[in-house]
């Protein structure tokens, strides 16, 4: 809807995208615990309480999975059912054939974080370069201790990783179960590091976001790992 309305010439600021990615190369995490505890005294109930996690070590890509990257990932696999959020050539328009009328499509550059991909986008590119996906906690303790070697940890794209959506141990739930509960199971999978639309609050370490493994329509992107 943002890039229909920059294209239309409508009032109002122009969506930026984005950052560029620049990094190169993996930083090792050392193994050891994890202590998750929020901060903010508006934490969601699914960020409480404070516990405890025992990781091995492990090693973590220092930037995120680009648009080239994933464009050489869908031409060598051809999996014709990504369409969203794939670099194109170049740029062009398309007729809505309900409604007669045109819409752009802007060409994704290279060097800017691929968005727009589901879970189990994520996890085959992942598996396709020989690496997997991050767990939670992996996540958390990243972003904890190593955030300051890692770009764009936070604020560039929602970034998947492994994990279910369910309660930490002696979860209760605020301020109704309807908020985060009823999600709980084996069904959604957990996102991390807010976007670049994201209030900067949501970015914070602890902040849990949710999606079901097939949605690509959300700004989610993804950073890999392996065993170290």
């Amino acid at each position: 809807m943002a890039q229909t309305l920059a294209l239309a010439g409508l009032r109002g600021p122009a969506p930026q995208g984005p950052p560029e990615v620049s990094a190169s190369g993996e930083v090792t995490v050392p193994g050891g615990p994890v202590t998750s505890a929020p901060t903010d005294p508006w934490a969601y109930d699914n960020e409480r309480p404070a516990h405890l996690a025992e990781l091995p070590p492990f090693r973590i890509d220092c930037a995120l999975v680009t648009n080239a990257d994933y464009a050489a990932f869908v031409t060598r696999t051809a999996i014709a059912t990504v369409t969203s959020g794939v670099p194109r050539a170049g740029s062009g328009a398309r007729r809505n054939e309900r409604t007669g009328r045109s819409f752009g499509i802007l060409a994704a550059p290279p060097n800017a974080p691929v968005q727009h991909v589901s879970f189990h986008e994520a996890e085959a590119y992942a598996r396709w370069v020989g690496k997997r996906l991050l767990t939670e906690p992996e996540w958390e303790k990243a972003a904890k201790t190593v955030a300051a070697e890692l770009e764009h940890m936070t604020g560039a794209v929602w970034q998947w990783t492994s994990s279910f959506f369910d309660g930490y141990p002696g979860f209760s739930a605020f301020p109704y179960a309807e908020y985060s509960e009823v999600f709980f199971g084996d069904e959604y999978r957990v996102l991390r590091g807010g976007s670049w639309l994201s209030d900067p609050l949501v970015a914070r370490p602890t902040f849990r976001n949710w999606d079901l493994p097939q949605r690509r329509q959300i700004f989610s992107g993804l950073r890999c790992a392996r065993d170290g």
